[in-house]
């Protein structure tokens, strides 16, 4: 296929770098956004996104691979001269893809599939945070259902239910009541999260302020590279059932030099020294949620790759310095690099189609993206859409990533809204409240 026209020209002087050809793996927003900041990069030679999507596709490269086939993907790393490949979704991850690419000698980002067990599975992580003291919520895990529910009505609510597996970011419950939790245990073990709930975890329901805290980690060096608040919640007010995230803004007001000081001390540090001391060293970018009461972090869960939206919000800060850090990570050299922060904030707002996180209708026509602007301040990252007939349409449940940077939260916010009242899609909605944490209540609301 014609490789897409470039969007940002990439300069002929590499500071003593080759040119790199790089393969990500993934096809949402997260991958959109890890896409436009590569591209930002002059080390960056060629740039395939597999699958990727309409909007992906309209600055890289797309190719057709199946992310859980790791012998596919190698293959293919190795047909096209990839270079470095960057791993975006944890279902790759845990199929054990990065391991299958180190075997072939090709560069890349992410963890193994053994340190991947940190999202895989609540229950190693759990274990990993008993045996290194990191602070997280009291736990207890269970294989059928009636132990399950039994433990339950002893502990009574509000309590939290997890699928240990996979699940998309959707097998978690935050029960407020006994029979939330026990339909939920019923859910799990019945099947409705597959796999992922052949074993469950129920947790002590924390309180306080959540937040996201991003660090890189090469196995034994440890960067932190950024801060962020999701919006889980499908209503405004976080009201409603969880998504996979409907908007999220950074920096994270809640993650104050010293919270993030001892959420690096108590639990992300002594995570990464738990897992070289097992022998499965963590190297990749390592997702912290972060619960946050009276100035002190405990662990909600870990997650082995960049959030989505987070990953949106902070690749528009990271900008080009993205690729020289995730680099620097893959080669062992994180202890030479230090991340460069430009006095800024950025929001994204998540755009859905109507019944998601139910269901929801695909092939819907999206108007108004032509005349919105693409520059490091304002960009729309594609997450589920396709190109039909010439015209981008929906094609999964959270569709699109409305991003904005600004010198406060405020101007980030007014930009990214003012982008969205531009696009045409009737059968899609946002919430109007995002960043109400940090900015209060929104009036238009």
């Amino acid at each position: 296929m014609p490789a897409p026209k470039r969007r940002y020209p990439v300069a002929t002087e590499t500071k003593g770098y080759l040119p790199v050809n790089i393969l990500i793996l993934g096809g949402g927003g997260r991958e959109h956004a890890l896409a436009w900041a590569v591209l930002q990069n002059p080390k960056c030679d060629r740039l395939i996104v597999a699958p990727g999507n309409a909007g992906i596709a309209e600055i890289a490269e797309c190719a057709d691979l199946d992310g859980e086939n790791p012998v596919g993907i190698s293959e293919f790393a190795a047909e096209n001269s990839i270079d470095f490949v960057i791993v975006g979704p944890e279902a790759p991850l845990a199929a054990g893809v990065v391991d299958m690419l180190m075997d072939a000698g090709i560069l890349v980002f992410g963890p193994s599939k053994a340190a991947a067990e940190l999202e895989a599975s609540k229950t190693f992580t759990k274990e990993i945070c008993d045996a290194c003291g990191a602070p997280t919520a009291a736990w207890a895990r269970f294989t059928d259902a009636e132990s399950a529910k039994r433990h339950v009505r002893d502990t009574g609510a509000p309590i939290v239910v997890k699928a240990d597996g996979l699940a998309a970011g959707k097998g978690v419950v935050v029960a407020m009541d006994e029979d939330t939790a026990l339909a939920a245990i019923d859910d799990m073990f019945g099947g409705a999260f597959g796999a992922a709930g052949a074993e469950v975890v129920i947790e002590e329901f924390m309180t306080g302020e959540e937040a996201s805290f991003f660090v890189l980690s090469d196995g034994e060096t440890v960067l932190p590279i950024g801060t962020a608040q999701d919006h889980k919640r499908v209503g405004e007010g976080d009201t409603g059932p969880n998504t996979g995230g409907m908007g999220a803004y950074s920096p994270a007001p809640v993650m104050t030099e010293a919270v993030t000081a001892a959420a690096l001390d108590q639990i992300v540090k002594p995570t990464v020294a738990e897992m070289a001391r097992r022998g499965t060293p963590y190297r990749g970018v390592l997702y912290a949620g972060l619960m946050i009461e009276d100035g002190q972090p405990r662990l909600v869960e870990y997650n082995v790759r960049f959030g989505d939206p987070e990953c949106q919000v902070l690749m528009m800060r990271l900008g080009a310095q993205a690729l020289d850090l995730m680099l620097a990570c893959a080669e062992g050299r994180l202890a030479e690099m230090q991340v460069t922060w430009a006095e800024d904030h950025a929001m994204t707002v998540v755009m859905a189609a109507k019944g998601y996180p139910g269901a929801y209708a695909k092939g819907s026509v999206i108007g108004g993206l032509e005349g919105l602007p693409e520059d490091s301040f304002n960009m729309v990252f594609h997450a589920g859409t396709k190109k039909v007939d010439g015209q981008i349409t929906a094609s999964g449940g959270r569709v699109l990533n409305v991003t904005a940077r600004g010198d406060s939260l405020q101007e980030a916010r007014d930009r990214a809204y003012a982008m969205v009242d531009r696009i045409d899609w009737p059968q899609g909605f946002c919430r109007r409240d995002i960043g109400w944490r940090a900015l209060g209540p929104v009036k238009d609301a």
